[in-house]
């Protein structure tokens, strides 16, 4: 994917990339990252989202804000732009992202009997059924029902307003993870006492890793991508 980054065909705001959907630890902490190595609003770029267990969600993006996943979600979180994201691969199945000083997760993959029937059913579904938005609104709750993530939804609203439609065409378990954010340790991972989202975008109850694509509706030009809370100071 990285050596031949290729768009979906359309005239929406499109993303191919790779990373972990998310993943809850037991203490309230949340993490997730996306690596978008082609997108048709701007060049390629690497977030990392963090959830405190007060319920405050920061997206660190190594690029402008307003053309990398806050352009979506910023009216919910705050925004960290930092120099690098430094994602690893140790072997085939264990990774480490990091952000300098700041985070330090490293992420082991896994594959059960659901994770390979889903990823089966995401690479042979054309790309008119993942465009379509009763056949994603069936997935969703399949996902749940098989990976036992809690509630899923695969299209809806943004936080920002524009309409999403994610296409999971492979996906693995968090076999284990562990992280330190800002000098502390995360913990194991376990469910959050209540499943978060950011409008109609649910975060799952379990880890899961993917490699995919996703689409927006065009983001009106009313509409401001860095309101919410911004920070866009430059980090490490």
């Amino acid at each position: 994917m990285q050596d031949h980054p290729r768009l979906a065909d359309g005239d929406d705001e499109r993303f191919t990339g790779y990373g972990v959907m998310g993943v809850p630890f037991a203490g309230g902490h949340y993490l997730a990252f996306r690596d978008m190595v082609a997108t048709s609003v701007g060049p390629a770029y690497r977030t990392v989202w963090h959830r405190d267990p007060e319920g405050r969600w920061t997206i660190h993006t190594n690029g402008d804000p307003g053309l990398t996943c806050p352009r979506y979600f910023s009216s919910m979180v705050a925004v960290e732009r930092v120099r690098r994201i430094d994602i690893g691969w140790r072997d085939d199945h264990t990774l480490d992202v990091s952000i300098g000083d700041e985070l330090g997760w490293r992420i082991e993959l896994g594959a059960t009997p659901a994770t390979r029937v889903m990823s089966a059913m995401g690479s042979a579904l054309p790309e008119a059924g993942w465009n379509s938005r009763a056949v994603l609104t069936t997935m969703g709750p399949m996902a749940r029902t098989m990976l036992g993530t809690g509630r899923i939804r695969l299209e809806g609203a943004s936080p920002n307003g524009p309409r999403f439609k994610a296409a999971p065409l492979q996906i693995w378990r968090l076999a284990d993870t562990s992280a330190s954010y800002c000098g502390e340790d995360l913990g194991r991972p376990g469910p959050l006492e209540e499943q978060a989202h950011l409008a109609d975008f649910w975060l799952p109850q379990r880890g899961v890793f993917f490699v995919g694509r996703a689409r927006f509706t065009p983001l009106l030009e009313k509409t401001d991508p860095h309101a919410g809370s911004m920070n866009a100071r430059m980090g490490r």
